[in-house]
């Protein structure tokens, strides 16, 4: 399976009007291609999980590293320097966009892991605020910063590369597995949180036991870089040689709109996506009263349900087109958000908790299942990734990366019901850019 055939065309070939190609895949092929689809997003499952532990070890280590006796204040820092490796997705959309653009999407996504990894065991092995006193917030930031660029470039190439290899008529279904192994990652994060709960205590947590998830990552990082080397380049030698391939001035100058659609949506789906997964932990247990032990069973559970239902969506996609996905993503999370995020301040329930978590997260499957292929089918294969990697890292980082600290800021103030507005507002907005999206993709329709 060489540079397939989406990634073989021009923007001017792989376009609505050019002839679609029905030739049947043989045994062998299919075979290649899930192969492919399950070492890509093997990968992306090490690298989220890497990323998401600091979120879900927060509560632990937040004392280490920024020593003040106001648990809000600790989490504040601590989000703070969450939404800092943010800050970093653009540049890491753009680079890594370009290099996968240019030298492959093996290439890029290689090299992405291999970023990763060191992050974690940076952060694994920082000694604390008391040992050498500010460096160990810098150190922090900076190990976050090296993931925020690894992350930035990881979604944008994982995304086009399994778009890329996917089958024909199943591309939503395929491709959400990008999101399985994303929700994965973050899954196995707290099953490890929750694991070193049953066997540590809090005060053991709080003194090392916080470093081990960091620990395993970088273990299976490793891993992870030996299945992508074995990754068939979907690129071809005419994609990455084209004029303008990787480039900011070729996506802006003929793709300008595509990005601007993607971004819009992109931003509203951030937002809920990290209000309802990532924050929701620290919700429960700031707002809704639960303890941390609760609260992580809690969204353990929610995580697995949420993570099971991403085909499903993706499925229902091939079937009724992805505009429709969004604009029931979009009408449904305007809907729902006050109520569910209103409900579970108050929830006694754990179980309560969980079935309005849960249906929040299925109202966000409508947009998660598809994110990647959504973004793909808005741009040709020699700017596919930098297009996909970059819209995407810019509103995920300015309304996803700062989520939670939106919330705790708005909470420490005395107004946490103005960030459940906030979320309906960029819910509104996501529905209508999405009334813009074509009924029928622009690339990637028509290729084998």
């Amino acid at each position: 399976m060489t540079a397939i055939a989406s990634s073989s065309t021009s923007a001017g070939a792989s376009s609505p009007d050019a002839t679609r190609d029905t030739t049947p895949y043989t045994f062998e092929e299919k075979r290649k291609r899930i192969f492919a689809i399950f070492a890509a997003s093997s990968g992306n499952l090490v690298e989220w999980f890497d990323f998401y532990v600091y979120a879900f070890c927060a509560i632990y280590f937040a004392p280490s590293f920024f020593p003040k006796s106001d648990p809000t204040v600790q989490l504040l820092n601590t989000a703070g320097v969450f939404a800092a490796g943010f800050l970093m997705r653009p540049i890491g959309g753009w680079l890594f966009g370009r290099l996968a653009d240019r030298k492959g999407r093996k290439t890029s996504m290689v090299t992405s892991v291999v970023m990763m990894c060191v992050g974690s065991l940076v952060i694994a092995c920082l000694p604390t605020y008391a040992q050498i006193g500010a460096w160990a917030p810098a150190l922090l930031l900076a190990a976050r910063l090296l993931q925020g660029l690894s992350v930035g470039g990881e979604y944008g190439t994982t995304a086009t590369y399994m778009s890329e290899v996917a089958m024909r008529g199943q591309r939503g279904f395929f491709s959400s597995f990008q999101y399985v192994t994303l929700i994965g990652g973050q899954l196995l994060a707290v099953v490890a949180v929750v694991v070193l709960q049953q066997l540590l205590t809090e005060a053991e947590l709080k003194a090392w036991g916080w470093r081990i998830p960091f620990v395993l990552g970088a273990l299976a990082a490793v891993v992870a870089l030996m299945l992508r080397r074995t990754l068939t380049e979907t690129a071809s030698t005419k994609t990455r040689a084209a004029k303008g391939a990787g480039s900011v001035a070729e996506l802006f100058k003929h793709h300008k709109r595509a990005f601007l659609v993607v971004l819009g949506y992109t931003a509203g789906g951030s937002l809920i996506f990290y209000t309802f997964t990532t924050y929701m932990q620290k919700y429960l247990v700031n707002s809704a009263g639960m303890s941390i032990k609760t609260a992580s069973n809690v969204m353990t559970a929610c995580l697995f349900l949420y993570m099971c239902m991403q085909p499903l969506f993706g499925a229902l996609s091939d079937r009724i087109g992805r505009r429709s996905n969004m604009l029931l993503f979009g009408a449904l999370g305007a809907l729902m958000t006050v109520p569910v995020l209103s409900n579970l301040q108050n929830v006694s329930s754990p179980l309560m908790a969980g079935v309005l978590i849960t249906l929040a997260l299925a109202v966000v499957s409508f947009y998660t299942s598809i994110s990647g292929i959504v973004k793909a089918e808005m741009f040709p294969p020699e700017v596919r990734a930098l297009g996909v990697g970059l819209s995407y890292a810019v509103g995920n980082a300015i309304f996803g990366g700062s989520a939670e600290y939106v919330a705790l800021g708005l909470k420490s103030i005395g107004h946490e019901s103005y960030f459940y507005w906030y979320v309906t507002a960029m819910m509104g907005v996501a529905f209508l850019v999405s009334l813009l999206l074509p009924k029928q993709a622009t690339y990637l329709h028509n290729d084998k």
